[in-house]
């Protein structure tokens, strides 16, 4: 997986990813610094090798010579353009502002001098310099948007209107030659005090809107009939979990992708990461939906069907817990007490999937990365409720006072079957973290607990059956750190 680290573990900041001639292109800040935009390039979209950093702050003296903010890179015509955001040192660094960057190559970047940049607001609709009672003005996080022949900016704003801590809203700048014009907030929730890297994209006859959300971590989307139209959110509107941020969409193909980075341990002063990307895509009811990246079926070596795993181990020799292997179906479950009933992984990274049966109500789901003590990570199905969760649950050697590990990670929702069914995919890949349910990710995270060589389910009271489960080998990921001449290969 790719942090961008070095002195320090969590450099990576918020991204960009373009593809252009079959290479991926990240492009990301770099964090606690903010002194340039850094680039990254890949063959797969996941892999990824350092080049030459893209973009610096200016020189003493120019608009953007204290920090960089978030950018947006596509191609436009025979180039390429970069909106980024800069910050001042003479303002102390508490006002954001747009610029322009261009290339040719994805390599070499101009700032471009047209007398337009930077964008600044002017008062009419958004919170500026002079008239922000936060005491520092959010005009960043540009995303360009082609809609009709015209081009638009969308940004993290925030409005001259209502409670202060509700103000953010994603703004609107429309660009005609070299015209700015400011225009009315393309959604304004009265909820959120930002709505950080917007983008916006159109999928199956329909607008979808993504942000990103300071208050709880997470990415959340609306949708509306028409880009410029008034858009909406459903009971449900969270698209990337808890911890998952800063998302941006690419075009792969037919396929729309997210990529992200990953706060580990829910804590925004914690390792960032970038995880594997998604794919987007509806459900019938028009809901945005997250699914797997085409990519992992591409990379599997080998695969092992249910009559190879033999016959479970049961970790904690529960006297009430019991197993039947038939050639088809396993079936275990435990009347008193937990049992976890394990079988030994085939590689580091795999996916694992089949088709869970509840037999007989109580705790239950799956465990991975389990040692022989059972230290490992516990992915717990509420058959009847809907919510799946995921658990680091273990020894904790250094506190003798409190000796465990117990901490929940991510959670989500899924629907549940009148035949108490549930069809998963599991994803280890590296320290990464996918599971699927009715082939819609619900979990997506990075972990570094836990590497045990154990997986298999775990029964509390319960009676589970796994049927039409197959283990898929992937290769582990590749080292991140490179030389010049390794990442031209790629190019």
């Amino acid at each position: 997986m790719y942090s961008g680290s070095g002195f320090s573990d969590w450099e990576i900041g918020d991204i960009t990813v373009i593809i252009h001639q079959g290479v991926y292109h990240l492009f990301h800040l770099i964090i606690p610094n903010h002194d340039y935009i850094a680039h990254a390039v890949s063959a797969d979209g996941l892999s990824w090798k350092r080049v030459n950093n893209a973009l610096f702050v200016g020189h003493p003296g120019e608009w953007d010579d204290d920090m960089l903010w978030t950018m947006h890179v596509c191609e436009v015509g025979n180039k390429f353009e970069m909106y980024y955001t800069g910050l001042q040192r003479k303002d102390r660094g508490v006002i954001s502002r747009i610029g322009l960057a261009e290339s040719e190559d994805l390599i070499k970047w101009t700032k471009n001098q047209k007398n337009i940049f930077p964008i600044e607001p002017k008062g009419i609709f958004y919170e500026t310099a002079t008239a922000n009672p936060r005491t520092w003005l959010s005009f960043r996080d540009p995303f360009r948007f082609e809609h009709r022949g015209e081009v638009y900016l969308l940004l993290d704003a925030r409005t001259i209107n209502g409670p202060v801590s509700r103000r953010g809203c994603v703004g609107l700048i429309k660009i005609t030659h070299d015209m700015v014009e400011l225009l009315p907030p393309l959604l304004y929730p009265l909820v959120y005090d930002d709505i950080e890297c917007p983008c916006v994209f159109e999928l199956h006859g329909r607008f979808y809107l993504l942000g990103s959300i300071r208050e709880d971590i997470k990415v959340r989307y609306w949708f509306a009939p028409d880009f410029l139209g008034e858009y909406h959110s459903f009971h449900n509107d969270v698209i990337l979990p808890q911890g998952n941020y800063a998302a941006r969409i690419v075009q792969d193909g037919p396929h729309i992708l997210v990529y992200n980075f990953f706060f580990t341990y829910g804590k925004i002063d914690s390792l960032r990461v970038l995880p594997p990307p998604k794919q987007l895509d509806t459900d019938p009811d028009g809901r945005l939906v997250l699914k797997s990246f085409y990519r992992w079926e591409t990379m599997v070596r080998q695969t092992f069907t249910q009559k190879e795993f033999g016959k479970p181990t049961h970790l904690f020799s529960n006297p009430t817990a019991s197993s039947v292997t038939e050639p088809d179906k396993i079936t275990c479950g435990a009347r008193n007490g937990y049992e976890l009933f394990c079988f030994q992984k085939p590689s580091s990274s795999f996916i694992w999937e089949g088709v869970l049966t509840v037999e007989g109500m109580g705790k239950l789901g799956l465990v991975s990365d389990i040692d022989m003590d059972g230290n490992g990570y516990f992915i717990s199905f509420n058959a009847t409720g809907g919510e799946v969760k995921i658990r680091a649950w273990g020894f904790n050697p250094l506190n003798t006072r409190q000796n465990f590990i117990f901490n929940d990670i991510q959670s989500g929702f899924f629907e549940p079957n009148e035949r108490n069914t549930i069809h998963f995919r599991l994803i280890r890949y590296g320290h990464y973290i996918e599971l699927s349910i009715d082939d819609i990710v619900k979990l997506t995270l990075m972990d570094y607990t836990y590497s045990g060589n154990g997986f298999g389910l775990y029964s509390a009271s319960s009676v589970i059956s796994l049927q039409q489960s197959v283990v898929k080998a992937l290769p582990d990921p590749e080292e991140e750190y490179a030389g010049q001449e390794e990442a031209q290969k790629i190019e």
